[in-house]
C-alpha cells in the first residue's frame, strides 16, 4: 500500500510540473500574504462599485469590473505577485484606483439629484451648478443655483414650449421682464435659490390674473387656506394672492418651509403643486424620497408628476432662450412703483390724477384690487404708483376733501326697500354698502335710516339715465360680444390638461368643458377642443 502511495503521489507532482495549468481549473481563494492582497483590493472595489450604482442599471464605472471577471482578475494579479512584473496590458491596482478618483462617479445628473436627496445635502444643493453651453471657442457657462437633471421627461417639455406652444411660452418670456427681477430679488432676501421664480413660469405663466379650476389665483397659484395661512388677504375687496410682491414673499416662505420638511427642492416643488401631506404619504408608501422613483408610481397625478421637469425645461429654455429657437423677444420692462398710503376707501379715478398718470396705469400695478376703489377699514392700505410720482401725488392728494376721494351719497332707506334694491338703483353692488355701513344683516334694514352709498366717479354722473339709454348700451354690448370671439378646433397634445389648454388661451376652463360638452377633467392626446378666442388675441 505504501508503495502505491507514494507511486501515485509522484505521479500527481509529475503532471503538475509538466502542466503549469493544473491548478487553475478553479480559482485560489485569495492569498493572505501581505504580497498577495491585490485580490482583496480589487473585490472590494467591485463592491464600492456596486454599492454606488443604487438602482440605475445604465451606470458603470469607467474601469468596469465585472463579477465573471474575478477569478481572472484574481488569476493575473497572483501572476504579479509571484513573479514580480506588471505585464503591458493589465493595469496595477494603483492605477485602477488612480482612474477611479480622476473619473466623476456621478455623470448623470439623475444620480446626482438622486444621491443628493437621499444624503440630504443642503449646502450642495444651494450652490451653484455649472452647466455648459455651446461649442464655441469661447463658451458660455450658464448657471443655476437647483438642481439641473436633462432627462426623457425634461427633454420631452423642451420640445413640448417650443414647438407645440411656443407662442404661449413665448408670452411667458415677455411676460417675465417685468416680473422676474423683482420675484429674484425677494426670493434672494429670503435665503431660497433665485430659479425657484420658473415655479412661478409654470404655475401661471407670470399672469397675476391667472385662476384655476382650483380656485388658486395669482402668479404664485395660492389656494384661499394656504394664501391665508402665509399672510395674503383675500375679501370682496382685494385679493393679494395677485401682488406680485406679496404672493412672492409668501411663496418663500412656503417654498422654505418645504424644504425644511424635505431637504429636496424637487420633492419641495412636488409638495408646492400636490401639498406637503401627499408627498409624504407617497415617500411612506414607496420607501423612497428620490423624486424620479415617487414618478414612477401611480399615486401621484400626471400634474405632480410633470411639474418638476416642466420646471427645469422652463429653467432651461429662459436662462439662453435663443438656443432652444426663441428669438427676438420683446421682454416687458421691469416692474418699478412707489407705495403711498391711502386712509380711506378711494376711487382710483381720482388716484390717478392725483399721480398725474392714466387709470390703466394704476390699475395695473395693483393686480390686487378687486374693485374701482381701494378697501374701507382697511388700516394702512397701501397702494403702488408709479416710481417718481410720490411726491405729486402727495401734493395732490392733500387738497382733496374727503368727499372727492369717492363718490359719496347718501340714501334714506324707505318702506320696502331692500339693498338689493338700492345697489341696483346706483348701479353698485351690496357689499360695499353693507361694509361702509356696517351692515351685518341686510335683512335688517330699518325704515328711515340713512345710508352712505360709495359710487365709481365714472357712474355717479350718469345715474340719471333713461332705461331706453340703458338697453341700448346693453344691446350694443351684446352685438360687440358676438362678433368680438372666434372659435377655433385645437388638437389635445400628449401631456396638455384643461388647465393648461385655458391657461394658454386666456380662458376658463369650465367655459372649454361647457363649450366641448367634457364631464370630469379627462381628455386624450388627439382629441379637437372647440375654444372661442377673442379676435384681437388671435395670432
Amino acid at each position: 500500500m505504501k508503495g502505491s502511495f507514494w507511486f501515485a503521489a509522484s505521479l500527481v507532482f509529475f503532471i503538475a510540473a509538466c502542466n503549469p495549468n493544473f491548478y487553475k481549473r478553479e480559482p485560489s481563494p485569495p492569498p493572505t500574504t501581505t504580497t498577495s492582497s491585490a485580490p482583496v483590493q480589487s473585490q472590494k472595489l467591485f463592491d464600492q462599485t456596486e454599492e454606488k450604482k443604487f438602482d440605475k442599471g445604465s451606470y458603470e464605472l469607467p474601469l468596469e469590473v465585472r463579477p465573471q471577471d474575478e477569478a481572472e482578475l484574481q488569476e493575473e494579479q497572483t501572476v504579479i505577485a509571484q513573479e514580480g512584473e506588471v505585464p503591458h496590458n493589465v493595469p496595477s491596482l494603483e492605477e485602477v484606483d488612480a482612474l477611479k478618483d480622476e473619473t466623476p462617479l456621478e455623470q448623470d445628473g439623475e444620480i446626482q439629484e438622486r444621491v443628493s436627496c437621499i444624503e440630504k445635502e443642503p449646502e450642495r444643493q444651494r450652490g451653484k451648478t455649472p452647466l455648459e453651453i455651446g461649442e464655441d471657442e469661447k463658451e458660455k457657462e450658464i448657471t443655476f443655483d437647483i438642481p439641473i437633471v436633462i432627462n426623457d421627461r425634461v427633454e420631452y417639455f423642451i420640445e413640448y414650449f417650443k414647438i407645440k406652444h411656443k407662442k404661449e411660452f413665448a408670452l411667458w418670456l415677455k411676460r417675465s421682464g417685468k416680473y422676474v427681477p423683482l420675484m429674484k430679488e425677494i426670493l434672494k432676501e429670503n435665503g431660497l435659490p433665485e430659479d425657484l421664480v420658473y415655479l412661478a413660469m409654470i404655475e401661471s405663466g407670470f399672469n397675476p390674473q391667472a385662476y384655476s379650476r382650483r380656485k388658486a389665483s395669482g402668479p404664485w397659484q395660492f389656494i384661499h387656506g394656504t394664501g391665508k395661512k402665509y399672510g395674503l388677504v383675500v375679501n370682496w375687496w382685494i385679493d393679494e394672492r395677485r401682488d406680485p410682491e406679496k404672493s412672492t414673499i409668501a411663496a418663500a416662505r412656503y417654498l422654505k418651509d418645504l424644504y425644511d420638511q424635505f431637504s429636496c427642492w424637487y420633492l419641495a416643488a412636488a409638495g408646492y403643486n400636490a401639498g406637503e401631506g401627499k408627498i409624504f404619504r407617497a415617500i411612506e408608501r414607496y420607501r423612497t424620497e428620490d423624486f424620479w422613483e415617487l414618478a414612477k408610481h401611480r399615486y401621484l397625478k400626471m400634474e405632480t408628476k410633470n411639474f418638476v421637469p416642466k420646471m427645469i425645461a422652463a429653467a432651461l429654455i429662459a436662462k439662453e432662450p435663443e438656443k432652444y429657437g426663441f428669438t427676438e423677444i420683446d421682454y416687458d420692462e421691469p416692474i418699478r412703483y412707489e407705495k403711498v398710503e391711502i386712509p380711506t376707501s378711494t376711487d382710483l379715478m381720482v388716484i390717478a390724477r392725483c399721480s398725474e398718470v392714466d387709470y390703466e396705469s394704476i390699475k395695473a400695478l395693483n393686480p390686487a384690487l378687486k374693485r374701482r376703489y381701494t378697501p374701507s377699514k382697511y388700516p394702512g392700505f397701501q397702494i403702488n404708483i408709479p416710481a417718481g410720482k410720490k411726491e405729486a401725488f402727495l401734493q395732490n392728494f392733500s387738497r382733496l376733501e374727503p368727499t372727492e376721494r369717492t363718490s359719496l351719497q347718501r340714501h334714506r332707506v324707505k318702506a320696502g326697500e331692500t339693498l338689493s334694491q338700492i345697489a341696483k338703483r346706483y348701479r353698485t353692488e351690496v357689499k360695499p354698502i353693507m361694509q361702509i355701513n356696517g351692515i351685518t344683516n341686510p335683512r335688517r334694514l330699518r325704515t328711515g335710516t340713512s345710508i352712505i352709498i360709495p359710487i365709481p366717479n365714472d357712474k355717479a354722473s350718469s345715474l340719471k339715465d333713461t332705461g331706453a339709454k340703458k338697453n341700448i348700451e346693453a344691446m350694443r354690448e351684446n352685438k360687440e360680444s358676438e362678433t368680438a370671439f372666434e372659435a377655433i378646433y385645437y388638437v389635445v397634445q400628449e401631456g396638455d390638461t384643461l388647465w393648461d389648454i385655458a391657461r394658454f388661451h386666456n380662458l376658463d376652463v369650465n367655459r372649454i368643458k361647457s363649450w366641448n360638452k367634457i364631464q370630469g377633467d379627462l381628455i386624450r392626446p388627439n382629441d379637437k377642443l372647440l375654444l372661442k378666442i377673442k379676435k384681437k388675441e388671435k395670432g
